[in-house]
């Protein structure tokens, strides 16, 4: 028996180690998913797995008010790092409560309940991110969804302006769209997007649950374009795949953010897993050697497969390559014949999301795995 909602692949995954998954049989699957980025430091890095193991010994889980040193570690851990002026945190399970609770925080503050959202923009699948999210078969058979939520062209600033206006409570959006397929926007786009936001008193929302934690190169897609929201939210990867998720808040939204709350906030296992993820993060630098591996592997598609594929797009370790044939197949070739493992988005697109460790040794291996599955 298998669970009803996902439809299972045939390889049993057993255990993991860096850059690479191994199945029941043994067989090793260089990891090119990351289980959609939420393994930034590697499968069972030793630093989160003993941070986590030590915390478990001594508390499984205490309720969010009552302190603990390791949710309170995170809380000003993320503040650190966040974009400057985003200093308060909610803690939760995953990306799509990181945005709800995202979308009340800035109905409330701004007591308004128009959201726009883009076209092909994914943002969760509870009620109230789902209506967030563009594409229609997320939302069959769930109507009526949540409200006032209006739709413009992703990098359209012209659309965006329009839309924009004294009823928007705020902007949710991607720096850099992942399921919609991989598509980047340029900074005097987000940038404009900050401005209209601004002017018009409505929040800004960055959605960086996949962009986040060093994938774009930098470790928020917020820096590199040098934009500061009024809201942040992150999760996959914040506590290398166990279940967190965090809306961080500049202080005009934390202060008139409203009754919310979550009975699994910031448990003490999780946060001592994030805790050590983000030290890895930093440490290691990992966010400009995504940057690095990402141009090489990028460079070598291009150089090696141009004539082959459509496009490479993407920023860091988060690349979209488009394909002349549907990409399921590709991937099950990859999968099954060459041992690599990686992701769609959409139905022409192979979406690269590695763990953020990886080297060129294994962008070369994969670069020759695709390089056979498209010959």
């Amino acid at each position: 028996m298998s669970g009803f909602i996902f439809s299972e692949k045939p390889i049993r995954i057993d255990r993991g180690e860096g850059a690479y998954l191994y199945d029941t049989n043994g067989n090793e699957y260089l990891d090119f998913g990351a289980s959609y980025a939420c393994t930034p430091v590697g499968h069972c890095h030793p630093e989160v797995v003993d941070a986590a193991t030590t915390q478990l010994e001594d508390l499984f889980y205490v309720q969010a008010s009552y302190p603990h040193a390791a949710r309170t570690a995170l809380y000003e851990q993320l503040a650190d790092v966040a974009p400057v002026d985003i200093d308060n945190v909610w803690l939760c399970n995953s990306g799509t409560e990181a945005n709800e609770a995202a979308l009340k925080f800035a109905r409330h503050a701004t007591g308004r309940s128009k959201i726009v959202a883009t076209k092909r923009g994914f943002h969760g699948r509870t009620m109230g991110a789902l209506a967030a999210t563009w594409k229609d078969k997320y939302k069959e058979g769930f109507g009526p969804l949540a409200g006032d939520f209006e739709f413009v062209e992703y990098g359209d600033s012209e659309a965006m302006a329009e839309a924009v206006d004294d009823d928007t409570a705020a902007v949710i959006i991607e720096p850099l769209q992942g399921e919609g397929g991989i598509n980047p926007v340029s900074k005097e786009y987000l940038q404009s997007v900050r401005v209209q936001t601004a002017t018009s008193g409505a929040a800004l929302i960055l959605d960086e649950i996949q962009t986040g934690l060093g994938r774009t190169g930098e470790l928020w897609a917020a820096d590199k374009y040098d934009v500061v929201p009024d809201v942040l939210t992150t999760a996959k990867g914040l506590a290398s795949g166990l279940p967190m998720g965090a809306t961080l808040c500049r202080d005009w939204i934390a202060e008139d953010s409203g009754n919310h709350g979550s009975t699994f906030s910031g448990g003490p296992v999780v946060s001592a897993a994030a805790g050590a993820t983000l030290d890895v993060l930093e440490r290691e630098s990992l966010p400009a050697h995504a940057a690095e591996v990402g141009a090489y592997i990028r460079g070598q598609i291009e150089d090696r497969l141009g004539d082959d594929v459509r496009e490479v797009r993407g920023h860091g370790l988060m690349i979209g390559i488009e394909v002349k044939r549907g990409s399921n197949r590709l991937l099950r070739d990859l999968a099954l014949n060459h041992d690599v493992l990686a992701l769609p988005a959409g139905r022409t697109v192979l979406r690269l999301l590695p763990p953020l460790t990886i080297e060129r040794e294994h962008a070369d291996a994969f670069v020759d795995a695709l390089e056979a599955v498209l010959a």
